[in-house]
């Protein structure tokens, strides 16, 4: 069974479009409208679990 997670999604307007920043784990990511910039921040922090080691997950976490 996967592990859950809520993280903060900080979505703000900047010129075309918008950025997405969760800072509980220091991703960001952008789109054309907020939603999209919601899913595409969404599928960088899954990348992020995919990829990242336990230690940087860890650190990551433990910033906060």
């Amino acid at each position: 069974m996967k592990k859950q997670h809520a993280f903060t999604a900080i979505i703000e307007h900047e010129g075309d479009g918008y950025t997405a920043l969760c800072p509980e784990l220091d991703i960001a990511s952008q789109g054309d409208s907020v939603e999209r910039a919601r899913k595409n921040l969404t599928e960088a922090i899954e990348l992020f679990f995919e990829a990242a080691s336990e230690t940087e997950i860890q650190k990551r976490l433990h910033e906060v």
